[in-house]
Parts: C-alpha cells; structure tokens; sequence
C-alpha cells in the first residue's frame, strides 16, 4: 500500500494505530526520491541514510519531507544550487528546519532550486534542468522548483521553500499543489541562504492548505538569531481552519482580470482569465462577496521593474561573502583578488552575474537616487494601494500567471500576450508587503494544472489560511498527484 500520497493527518493516524512504521514511510519516501530523481531531477541530495524518529503526538513526528537547498542543514551537503557553494556541508541548521527536526519530522532529501533562489523557471541548478512531473518538456517554475516537483510527484507530503518574489507560490501553481508564505518574520530566516532580506520569506510546499497550516505551525516562533522575527505563539493556523467563510470579503483588480485589457490574447490566457471568472462565480454562490476593484495600471505595470532593482541590490550586497576565500572550491590566482574573480567568475551563471551587475549599478552613488530609491518609492506606493483595500477587503484573489507550466524549450517573454506583466508578476506585491499569500490550484487548462493566489494583510494568516481551506473545499482539485501523460 502506497502511503506517500496521503496527507500529514492521513499519515499521523496509521502511524498511531501502527498500520505503518515511520521506517517503512521513509523507506517509501526514498524509493520514491531515486524515481523522481531519474525522471524529473528534483533533488541535489538523498538521504539514503535517513533514520525514524519517535511518534508522538505531534502530527509530522515520523513523516519525511524535503527541504529547499538554501537552508542550512548541520552536517548535509546544503548548496544553494551553485557551483560556488558545490561541497559547502554547514556546522548549523537553520531555525526552520530545527523546528521541523525538534518536531520529529524526517528530512530525506534536499531540493533542487534556481541558482541561489535567483531564477523562475527551475533550470538554472547547478545539477540541471528540473522538469514538471505533470509534463517532462515544461518547466516548474522556481526557484523552489525540486520542492513542488517532489510534493507533486507524491515523494512526500510536504517540502519546505522560500519565496522572495513567488518562488513558493509560481511552483506550486505550475505543479497543481498548495504553496504558502506567511507574513514576513513569523518564520525565522536564521540559516537561510540570504537573497533579498527584506523580500525573503519561509514556507511551504505541500497538496491541501490543512497540510500547510500544520507545518507552518511547526516552523514558525521568535527566534533571537533573527530580528525581524516576531511572537506569532497566539496564532495558531490548525485549529483557525473552520471552512466558514460566509460574509468573507474579497476582491479581485479589473486591470489584471479583464480579458478586454489585452491586445490580442492568446488562447492559453483566455482560458487562464475564463476559469479563474467561472471561480469567482462559484465562491459567490456560496455566499462570499467578491468585488472588482481597480488600481493605476501604470503603477501594476512597475511591479516587475521594481522588484529586479531591489532584489539585485539586495543580492549584490548580501552574496558578496560568496568569494571562495571562507567556504566554497577556492579560486586560483597569485592574490586574493584574483582568486575570488576567479572564483566568482567561474562559479555563478550568467543570470546570477547579471542580476550582480544591476544589483553594483542601481547601488552606486551616482545612480542610487534615478534607480534604487525610486524603486523604494514604488514599492511603498504598490504597498499602500494593496493595504487600502484591506481597510474594506479580508483579500485579494488574483490568478496565478498567464496560464499552466511553460515550455522548457521555446518560451520566452517574446511569446507571452502584450501586457501581461502585472498578471505575471503581481505575487511579487506579496514580498514588498511581507503579507501573507497562498496559492491553491483552481482547474486544469489542456490537462495543466493552474492556479489561484490569496494574499491578506500582515499578521491576518489564520484569516488567510481558512478563506483558503473554505475556498478548496468548493472545488476538487486538492491531494493532486501529477499524472504525466504518456
């Protein structure tokens, strides 16, 4: 009997009742892990070697999952996906993953994600190309690309991620399962690879928002090692799934909804658009208000921009530790300069040394005023429209993307609809706000998964989370296995 498809409640109870032990789920998980190895290249590790754990009354005690390679991870390989960092094995583990561990929950392999989680397609790994367990010639998006291919491929129930524009949240779309961040801080970032700091966010990948809630009730806490962090022990996600949310208040944005906007749509986006309106029908026959509300498209249409100024600079400055020198394969060179050029010349690709370059640009004196601070700017303004309306709005829900998973070969931004940036990337408004944003899929378009995004105000998770679990419940498209056609 095959265990790994059910849920972490599913999984809890047979462990109870001893219908399973926790080595045979990690023997399960493992099998699993070297199959969806060989078909998807989904992982940079396996834990081969991964041991069971005690079970308690804790729901994840004696349940493997995955982690995303950016956390650190005390005595395994944790690489970030980068030739810089190929043989890095930490002496510490991350906040998160301590939490999960102290929990009883098993790690049994570490993801593949896009280099440094800098990336959105999944193929820019060190280890290669991940592809989509739904359909091997489509990406799954990133940079938490191995984590959504793993949980959708049926590995595990749960993997963990880190979103610092939609890196959760896209994956999770494009692989038809559940991605989450919470409000930026209830997660410690401690031992998280640094991308942008003031955009990452922890999370989780998993197939049905229950399952989100309970790892996220596990993962989160103050933690001295991490300022930001806050005291979110009165919030508890779990017991906050009711499914009542009748006289709940949403709102979608005109600009990005309404198919009139766009110069001659594609097919793909007209189905994209259709689907999500025949779901905002549905969630208002059940008794949930849901109304359209306009922003300034110009400003929705610098969301893209303003994310790459801020994320490269943070990056820039953040990865500048990354020379060769303390840790990773070191550079050759007669001095130390020329063995970090070296180093970083040869260790990152060509997108991380582009993202590098904008990130020194928009940074030096002379243009930080015309680039990075305007970027600043533009973010408090996206950030202010998006807390007006939850003044009125529990929510806004918005589809995720133009459509399904894109192909690995042949797409690009030539191919995509006029327009449509702000569909692309409005769960980047997510990470400048630091508010909490779930994804959960919504239908199929030529058997691809798509999907819808929620995302509330800062400290509202447990709102968030049952508007989530109420809107799931009217659909049935939760505890997907990815069923690649042959």
């Amino acid at each position: 009997m095959k265990y790994m498809n059910k849920s972490i409640e599913e999984l809890h109870e047979s462990l109870k009742k001893g219908e399973v032990t926790s080595k045979e789920l990690i023997d399960e998980s493992l099998e699993l892990s070297h199959e969806v190895q060989e078909k998807y290249n989904a992982f940079v590790t396996i834990l081969d070697n991964a041991k069971e754990t005690e079970i308690t009354d804790n729901l994840l005690s004696g349940i493997p999952f995955g982690v995303k390679d950016n956390y650190s991870t005390k005595g395994v390989l944790s690489t970030g996906s980068s030739n810089t960092l190929k043989n890095y094995v930490p002496f510490f583990d991350a906040t998160a993953y301590e939490n999960l561990k102290n929990a009883g929950a098993i790690m049994v392999n570490k993801t593949v994600m896009d280099e440094l989680g800098m990336g959105g397609t999944g193929t820019t790994g060190h280890t290669g190309v991940v592809r989509n367990p739904w359909d091997k010639t489509r990406m799954c998006a990133g940079s938490s690309s191995g984590s959504a291919c793993a949980v959708a491929a049926g590995v595990y129930p749960y993997a963990t991620g880190s979103d610092t524009g939609d890196s959760i949240r896209k994956p999770a779309a494009y692989c038809g399962i559940v991605g989450y961040k919470p409000t930026y801080g209830m997660i410690s970032r401690y031992g998280l690879f640094a991308f942008a700091s003031s955009l990452d966010h922890l999370g989780v990948l998993t197939r049905n928002v229950k399952d989100a809630a309970i790892v996220v009730d596990n993962m989160k806490g103050i933690d001295k090692r991490d300022m930001t962090s806050w005291d979110s022990s009165d919030i508890n996600l779990t017991k906050s799934l009711t499914g009542n949310i009748k006289g709940k208040k949403l709102c979608y944005i005109k600009e990005i909804c309404d198919i009139n906007n766009y110069k001659n749509p594609s097919d793909e986006l007209k189905k994209q658009l259709k689907n999500f309106m025949d779901k905002i029908e549905l969630i208002r026959n059940n008794g949930i208000q849901v109304d359209e509300v306009s922003i300034d498209q110009t400003l929705l249409n610098a969301i893209a921009s303003t994310y790459v100024i801020i994320s490269c600079a943070e990056a820039t400055s953040n990865m500048s530790n990354l020379t060769g020198l303390a840790f990773g394969p070191r550079g050759e060179g007669d001095n130390y300069i020329d063995a970090i050029k070296d180093h970083r010349t040869k260790g990152f690709s060509p997108l991380i040394k582009r993202r590098f370059v904008i990130g020194s640009y928009v940074l030096q004196k002379e243009n930080q005023e015309r680039y990075f601070k305007n970027a600043q700017r533009v973010r408090r303004l996206l950030v202010d429209e998006w807390k007006k309306l939850y003044k009125d709005y529990d929510a806004v829900i918005l589809p995720v993307g133009t459509g399904p998973a894109k192909k690995l070969e042949g797409s690009s931004l030539d191919s995509l609809t006029e327009g449509t940036e702000a569909l692309e990337e409005h769960l980047q408004v997510g990470n400048f706000g630091g508010f909490p944003s779930i994804t959960i899929p919504d239908g199929f378009i030529d058997g691809l998964p798509v999907a819808l995004n929620i995302t509330g105000n800062c400290k509202d998770d447990e709102n968030i989370l049952n508007i989530a679990y109420g809107i799931e419940s009217l659909m049935d498209y939760k505890n997907q296995i990815a069923k690649e056609e042959e």
